[in-house]
């Protein structure tokens, strides 16, 4: 079976997480930035099948757009202009940062640990692909 993989874009860094090949276990696979993606991903996609590839969608509690929803949309032109092929669908995102660093708290990392934002970045991609994969189970 085919991966799914989650994509958490952002300004500076884009936190990557994926499913096992069964689709039952969400881990983090990786951060990189954001020019590095599409090389990042063609790589990726070389050596593992994806069938859906999962974008963190930031909107507000109301809807409205954020200052990151149009960079999020050039983000998905983009993933469909390289990889035609495989959907993207966008998850909501709200409150993932915070789930991340919390549930860094609850492993008992350190302080610094907890301030590297990457790895912030990377658990939050981890925790919408497992939500998404609890709402479609």
């Amino acid at each position: 079976m085919p991966r799914i993989l989650c994509i958490d874009y952002g300004l500076k860094r884009t936190g990557i997480a994926v499913t096992d090949p069964l689709q039952i276990i969400a881990t983090g696979l990786t951060t990189v930035h954001p020019k590095e993606l599409i090389p990042f991903l063609k790589d990726y996609f070389a050596k593992e099948q994806v069938e859906l590839i999962l974008i963190g969608w930031p909107v507000n509690w109301d809807d409205s757009a954020t200052h990151a929803t149009a960079l999020v949309e050039k983000c998905i032109r983009e993933l469909r202009k390289h990889f035609p092929r495989i959907p993207v669908q966008k998850v909501d995102e709200r409150y993932t940062s915070k789930m991340a660093r919390d549930a860094m708290l609850e492993m008992g990392m350190k302080k610094m640990q907890r301030r590297n934002k990457a790895l912030v970045d990377e658990i939050a991609a981890t925790i919408m692909l497992q939500e998404y994969l609890r709402g479609s189970g």
